[in-house]
């Protein structure tokens, strides 16, 4: 009978707890997600496309992109614009490297297809870098959509 009671006690917490959630970092999460209206999202706020990062470039708008890629990704081809930040996404949230991310000018977070990049624009949007953007379809759309023509934006 103890066995049995003990069985129901530990069931009950264990289910209980599997229940449970982080209250504190849901209301932070609500914070930021309620406003992501449907006509915000339309808009597309928290993402730069490969035609906005090449008009930025014409301007000689100051800006960062900022590389999450693997090492071994980068080992194959790494943005070189000046001012790039190249932190692998498990690095990222070390407060030195935090400390290296600008507050003052955009941030374009760059992965290899844009899915990391939007998963650590949105956490970094959440700890207070309002200035960060996913770069819409990461490196991959990036060269597909520059290819040869690089030369028109780029003066060397």
């Amino acid at each position: 009978m103890k066995l049995f009671i003990s069985f129901l006690i530990s069931s009950f917490i264990f289910v209980t707890s599997a229940f449970a959630y982080d209250a504190e970092m849901a209301k932070k999460f609500d914070a930021m997600f309620s406003q992501m209206t449907p006509e915000v999202l339309t808009l597309r706020p928290c993402q730069i496309a490969t035609k906005d990062i090449l008009e930025m470039i014409k301007k000689k708008e100051d800006f960062v992109i900022l590389d999450i890629r693997t090492p071994a990704e980068t080992k194959l081809i790494a943005p070189v614009w000046k001012g790039s930040l190249i932190i692998p996404m498990h690095e990222l949230f070390k407060p030195e490297n935090l400390a290296k991310l600008p507050k003052d000018k955009k941030i374009a977070v760059l992965c290899h297809t844009g899915d990391r990049a939007a998963a650590a624009t949105i956490a970094l949007r959440a700890i207070g870098f309002s200035n960060a953007f996913q770069f819409k379809g990461g490196i991959a759309e990036f060269a597909r959509e520059v290819g040869r023509l690089a030369t028109e934006f780029v003066k060397e």
